[in-house]
């Protein structure tokens, strides 16, 4: 039988060659003209809101290309999605970056236009998942949800949850501030947490009669993972390791509940695989395939819960403009000081979160986790619009929400000192003193991350993290890595050994 991708993509086969200007070079096969190429592109169609659903997609997939039938075999069309690098469609696509061809130039490392349409050799001969199910923004805490009144729509609902409460770290916290808290904290959509309950437990519009005795609402049964708060933090990681691991193109294939696995359809989006990877650690993969694409599936009820996904999309994305630079930053500490670079890139906040962050610490002779003399400073100007648990988030575009447009997040900061939300502070200004305070730590620093429109950014990509000239690189394991200006090197240890040291 014929896999279910297999199947869409026949209606979007096309070969389209590139001239010989075109970049990555493909010299498997004869070039021919411009006019063919962009007579080819001029036959290419969109999916809209309102075009007819197929019983395997479950949604239309705005953007996703349906060409004309191909007059050649064994090329795909595909239409860049937000946030794709060349690297990362070649490993989904299981070929090499110089086989794919575009009608015009690839950077090799940078972020790709969206909607552009490039031709990829059809490699994959397995079965494949299902289609598109929840655009991006549906997934992380973007624009999209940055608006959305978690207590007020809990209250709406009056199910179990609006009278739900639960202490975290000695706080007592109503059921709207736990998804709260873990929106805000993870950078996972509010809503599709809400919608996760719900399916998972109806817990959001409904009073079960055991619910006051259920310790695992979503059902992961993890005994050391106890009560609404942690089920939500797992139920963020396992969206986060889908959506970043699609991202990055390292991960291709779902492992069920059952231990089998299944390869990803290449030309998904980074929001499907989240989703498609949370529902995997519940189910095999018939009862999966029920869940998200049978006739009482789970985007099916989350269109119920809150209306039209794709619809909100449109209004927000591409997450990522065509001219999206990264912000001018500074070090995070003042001209002449001696810090360490204790952490190259890793997990910008939590497990699958890109290799987005960097660790500094302060040489002031201090040590474990004693609180330090030194100041963090502010790396760019913008407001403050978190301080609390460690935590200091900046918004550089100074709207007020940390969904939208660039954030900066320092982690370990000590309460005393630390500069409130609502302030405004220029680059240089002081946030606080580091410390061990929020997350886990062995030793005073500041962590440094960035998010854009909610999404985390890696430090080695395509929106390079560079701090006073220095532009971060990473290696394969997670803290190894550091900082590169020019012929200068600064290689990351976690001892703060000589080969660390950095002054600003």
């Amino acid at each position: 039988m014929t896999p279910p991708f297999r199947r869409a993509m026949l209606l979007g086969m096309l070969v389209f060659l590139a001239a010989a200007c075109n970049f990555p070079l493909l010299t498997k096969t004869p070039s021919v003209g411009e006019p063919d190429v962009q007579q080819t592109l001029a036959a290419l169609w969109f999916v809209t809101p309102s075009s007819p659903l197929t019983q395997e997609t479950n949604q239309p997939f705005p953007g996703l290309a349906t060409p004309t039938p191909a007059t050649l075999p064994g090329m795909i069309a595909y239409p860049i999605q937000s946030g794709d690098t060349l690297s990362a469609i070649a490993k989904r696509f299981q070929v090499q970056p110089q086989d794919i061809v575009s009608p015009s130039p690839l950077p090799a490392g940078g972020l790709l236009a969206t909607g552009q349409v490039i031709a990829i050799p059809a490699t994959i001969q397995e079965e494949v998942t299902g289609g598109p199910l929840l655009p991006d923004s549906e997934v992380i805490f973007s624009p999209s949800a940055a608006g959305l009144d978690i207590a007020a729509f809990v209250q709406s609902t009056g199910g179990y949850l609006s009278r739900y409460s639960l202490q975290v770290d000695g706080e007592w916290l109503t059921g709207s501030e736990v998804v709260q808290r873990v929106a805000i904290e993870t950078s996972i959509n509010p809503a599709l947490l809400l919608g996760v309950l719900e399916y998972r437990s109806g817990w959001v519009s409904s009073n079960p009669p055991d619910a006051g005795q259920d310790e695992f609402p979503i059902g992961f049964m993890v005994p050391s993972y106890t009560g609404l708060y942690k089920e939500l933090l797992l139920t963020a990681r396992y969206l986060t390791i889908g959506y970043y691991g699609w991202r990055s193109g390292n991960l291709t294939r779902l492992t069920f509940a059952d231990g089998s696995s299944l390869r990803i359809a290449p030309a998904l989006n980074a929001g499907s695989v989240g989703l498609q990877s949370l529902f995997a650690m519940f189910h095999n993969q018939s009862d999966w395939r029920a869940a998200l694409y049978g006739n009482s599936s789970f985007p099916a009820a989350y269109r119920a819960l809150f209306g039209d996904p794709w619809q909100r999309a449109a209004l927000v994305e591409p997450l990522f403009p065509a001219d999206l630079q990264p912000p001018t930053m500074e070090l995070p500490f003042q001209p002449g000081e001696h810090w360490s670079l204790t952490g190259g890139p890793h997990a910008a906040w939590g497990v699958g979160s890109p290799f987005g962050a960097l660790d500094f610490a302060p040489v002031t002779g201090q040590k474990g986790c004693e609180v330090s003399t030194a100041w963090a400073l502010a790396s760019a100007p913008g407001l403050v619009v978190r301080s609390r648990d460690g935590v200091v988030v900046i918004d550089l575009d100074s709207d007020g929400r940390e969904q939208t447009g660039w954030n900066l997040l320092y982690l370990h900061i000590a309460r005393e000192g630390r500069i409130p939300a609502g302030s405004w502070v220029q680059t240089d200004n002081r946030i606080g003193h580091p410390s061990c305070e929020g997350g886990i730590s062995s030793g005073t620093h500041v962590h440094l991350s960035r998010k854009y429109n909610g999404e985390w950014i890696a430090a080695d990509g395509p929106l390079p993290l560079v701090l006073s000239g220095w532009r971060a690189f990473a290696e394969e394991k997670a803290y190894r890595g550091g900082l590169i200006k020019g012929d200068q090197t600064v290689t990351a240890k976690s001892d703060g050994s000589s080969t660390s040291s950095i002054t600003r």
